[in-house]
């Protein structure tokens, strides 16, 4: 069921559409939650690094062609808005096809360039092995990946936001099974994580293709109809490289500070590992708030509704801000517990006990970010954006980090370049906005 943003209560409208994107984004993370998991507690610390240090590359990747699905969705939530079903049916057909060139892109390119990134990042030699083929063996996923976040892009655009998660509930069942049956059964090791996500997210992505070619008819996906369109292809890489350039860079400067957490030894690496996914149940919230500031705008935008398009921001930005602080209280007082589910060695919990409480405090901060951000991508201002956040983000948290860490060696010294380089962010989007 598509719903039409551009009616009823603005509050209502946004947590409604939110809430399916939240759930959606905790089934996408339990992939590689359960594989933490499962390699944290039954394959131990060297496979839960040797996960951690090969995320980044994935999502280098993968992020760049996913700013193209960020193009799509804001091209076909204008078109959907201005009720213009034959530009629709066309642009959802340009979608799928750039979803699967892109998808097999990045599996070339990841397959062959793994090697030179872990060298790269100086991963430690004793991790070298597994990280390359996890790795290789995860990027054949890479078409069912990017198949699933376009084509779950365009339901979203459509107003519907629910059938991405029932599609990641199937997917997240799927890979606690296979999981079980890769490295329990057949004792693959972390390559059997890696063949895991590649059946789960397979079938995520053919059930999300099932259901677009069952929307209305009047734009349904057709497979024999799957083919670029010049004028729409136009329009969605006008918003989709800046937003994939900006991906892309945070991803680098990510890389980056890879770079300096691996120079601190195998318990930071672990404990940022799992940093990173304890920080999920405060950050996916944010993102889906984000995400629905997106959608919400580009409708309006496309149905010339301009005063719902801000009071939708500001709605947005009272909704996320006491979501963050809520969850950020909660995850200090319970932060323990949570990283014990991860991961056993008392020396990795104890230093990722002090990445949060120096960051969650100040997460309150990225909603500001995130909602102005997206609700600009919404209306279609993608370059200034991606400019602040490349500037800050990018350039100045890794000045700060290269300037800081080989200071005080230590896990506190790369924990607080990520409050500090959120504020520069919001400032600065505050003032454009």
């Amino acid at each position: 069921m598509n719903n039409d943003l551009t009616k009823g209560p603005i509050w209502k409208n946004i947590l409604l559409f939110s809430i399916p994107l939240l759930l959606t984004s905790l089934f996408q993370q339990l992939y590689n939650t359960v594989d933490l998991i499962f390699a944290g507690n039954i394959l131990g610390k060297s496979a839960s690094s040797a996960i951690g240090v090969s995320s980044l590359l994935v999502t280098c990747l993968i992020g760049f062609f996913s700013g193209m699905s960020v193009g799509s969705g804001v091209v076909i939530s204008h078109i959907y808005g201005a009720r213009d079903k034959e530009s629709l049916k066309v642009a959802i057909q340009n979608a799928i096809a750039l979803s699967i060139i892109g998808g097999a892109i990045i599996m070339v390119i990841g397959y062959f360039f793994t090697p030179y990134y872990l060298k790269l990042i100086d991963v430690p030699s004793q991790l070298q092995v597994s990280a390359e083929g996890y790795l290789r063996i995860y990027f054949f996923s890479s078409v069912s990946i990017m198949i699933y976040n376009i084509g779950a892009g365009l339901l979203r655009a459509l107003g519907d936001s629910k059938t991405p998660l029932y599609a990641q509930l199937i997917g997240g069942i799927i890979n606690i099974l296979m999981n079980v049956l890769f490295i329990i059964i057949f004792n693959n090791g972390i390559y059997g994580i890696a063949w895991a996500t590649l059946v789960s997210q397979t079938f995520a992505a053919i059930f999300i293709l099932y259901k677009l070619s069952k929307v209305d008819k009047n734009y349904s996906l057709i497979f024999d109809k799957i083919k670029f369109d010049k004028k729409i292809l136009k329009k969605i890489i006008t918003i989709g490289i800046p937003a994939g350039i900006q991906s892309l860079a945070i991803t680098f400067s990510n890389v980056m500070v890879q770079y300096q957490i691996n120079s601190l030894g195998e318990n930071v690496i672990a404990a940022f590992t799992v940093y990173f996914k304890v920080e999920l149940i405060i950050y996916l919230p944010i993102v889906a708030i984000g995400q629905a500031a997106m959608i919400f705008t580009a409708q309006n935008n496309g149905a010339r509704k301009y005063d719902r398009v801000r009071n939708g921001t500001k709605q947005c930005l009272i909704i996320g801000i006491i979501i963050a602080v809520f969850l950020s209280i909660f995850s200090l007082c319970f932060g323990r517990v949570l990283f014990r589910i991860l991961i056993k060695e008392p020396t990795v919990i104890e230093l990722g006990l002090n990445i949060i409480k120096i960051t969650f405090p100040f997460y309150f901060i990225y909603v500001i970010l995130q909602v102005l951000s997206d609700s600009l991508r919404g209306i279609g201002n993608i370059k200034e954006p991606m400019i602040i956040i490349l500037i800050n983000i990018c350039i100045v948290r890794t000045i700060l980090l290269f300037i800081i860490v080989p200071k005080f060696m230590s896990v506190n010294s790369v924990a607080i370049a990520y409050p500090i380089t959120w504020a520069l962010t919001s400032l600065c989007m505050v003032a454009y906005y």
